[in-house]
């Protein structure tokens, strides 16, 4: 029987399907955690073959010694996952160091982690890439600023989301960034792009080619949710644009992508740039991890199907025979704590009750970037989902 190690398996909440799919497919999953055990979903103690409680996860070390337990316990270990941004350093470390061969090796991170990094691998599949430079010394900065202009974006080199990303308008703004910059952190600074935010989410199997395919999109910038504390907005397409899709594929082989969910991001551009066309497709970042958060509930929605069991299928059988259904919009609304709506949140419920799939409030962890309240809905054309988003989001005069 082959043996799995999930990291951090009860956060995101919704994690604990993939482990129930794991299991369900034979496999011995063995979960890593800080959460105590009676504290973890039943659900997920239920998909769980055995769970070893460390202080924290930040403790490489304590991890270390946790894998080397089930090792001793169980044998070898065929696969080591989180799924999860946070943890991909680690997960990495942790193969490299147990020569768990089935995933992405502490030699691969400069390209899967920092945003310098993947640009190469962004080029090399023909899709152009936004002017960059490492913002270490104002030198630089400014020969950036002199050749693209103002505004310019500046964020950690290796960074997760929107954190710590900032748009700079100004010599004001550069100075700002100089004297406030976390010390011992590498930012890289871009041009500005007027764009909106398409992805390629997919399973990919041990051939690169993909077993499941969607994508969402985002008008409103993450960085602007993020620091202006704005209301969160995005949706998953019902029909993924073949322009996408052709770019998401390329760059699943650019980068030698095995065996893994992954979330890739592109800019759709909004005017006519330096770097393309009004409406071309473009580099953002590649995200080695399924979209975050209730991504992988909403793909289900909108496809009517079960992406945690297509994983599972991928990982155990590499294919997956779980059909995908009929397709739909399926939009996130979340709405910010403080603000005044027009709707209540029972009216807002009430409305959409026939098409609503999920409504929850969000941990804190998760507020940051995705507001406190949400919404899943799915819709059969854009204009009533348009409707949904102007319904949500209509705040009270004054």
């Amino acid at each position: 029987m082959r043996n799995f190690v999930f990291i951090s398996p009860n956060f995101p909440a919704n994690y604990w399907r993939f482990c129930r799919e794991l299991r369900n497919n034979g496999l011995n999953v063995l979960g890593i955690g800080d959460a105590p055990y009676d504290g973890l979903l039943p659900e997920l103690r239920d998909s769980l073959n055995e769970y070893y409680r460390v202080s924290t996860l930040e403790s490489y070390d304590e991890v270390y010694r946790a894998v080397a337990y089930f090792i001793s316990r169980y044998g070898r270990i065929d696969w080591l996952e989180s799924n999860n941004e946070y943890w991909l350093t680690h997960d990495a470390m942790l193969r490299t160091d147990f020569h768990i061969t089935s995933g992405w090796q502490s030699s691969d991170l400069a390209r899967i982690r920092f945003k310098s990094g993947m640009k190469p691998y962004y080029q090399r599949a023909g899709i152009p890439t936004a002017r960059w430079c490492l913002a270490d010394s104002r030198e630089d900065c400014v020969s950036l600023i002199a050749e693209v202009g103002w505004p310019v974006i500046v964020k950690p080199d290796d960074g997760v989301g929107a954190s710590d990303t900032h748009k700079l308008t100004n010599e004001d703004d550069l100075r700002r960034f100089f004297r406030d910059k976390r010390p011992g952190v590498s930012y890289i600074m871009e041009e500005f792009i007027d764009a909106e935010i398409n992805s390629y989410d997919a399973i990919i199997d041990s051939h690169g080619d993909p077993v499941f395919e969607t994508g969402n999109v985002t008008p409103v910038s993450i960085m602007d949710i993020v620091n202006h504390g704005e209301n969160t907005m995005f949706y998953m397409v019902r029909d993924l644009a073949d322009d996408v899709r052709e770019a998401g594929r390329a760059v699943a082989k650019s980068f030698g992508v095995r065996s893994r969910f992954v979330h890739f991001e592109f800019f759709r551009l909004n005017s006519d740039q330096h770097i393309g066309r009004k409406g071309q497709v473009v580099a953002l970042e590649v995200n080695m991890r399924p979209s975050g958060g209730y991504s992988p509930d909403m793909m289900n929605f909108g496809s009517s199907t079960d992406v945690y069991k297509i994983w599972a299928d991928m990982i155990a059988f590499d294919r997956s025979t779980k059909p995908v259904g009929e397709r739909y919009y399926c939009a996130f609304a979340g709405r910010r704590d403080g603000k005044r709506f027009v709707l209540s949140h029972e009216a807002f419920c009430e409305k959409y009750r026939s098409n609503l799939r999920m409504v929850e409030r969000l941990p804190d962890a998760l507020a940051v970037a995705m507001s406190n309240q949400m919404y899943l809905a799915v819709f059969h054309t854009k204009n009533e989902m348009d409707c949904f988003f102007s319904d949500a989001f209509a705040e009270m005069p004054g």
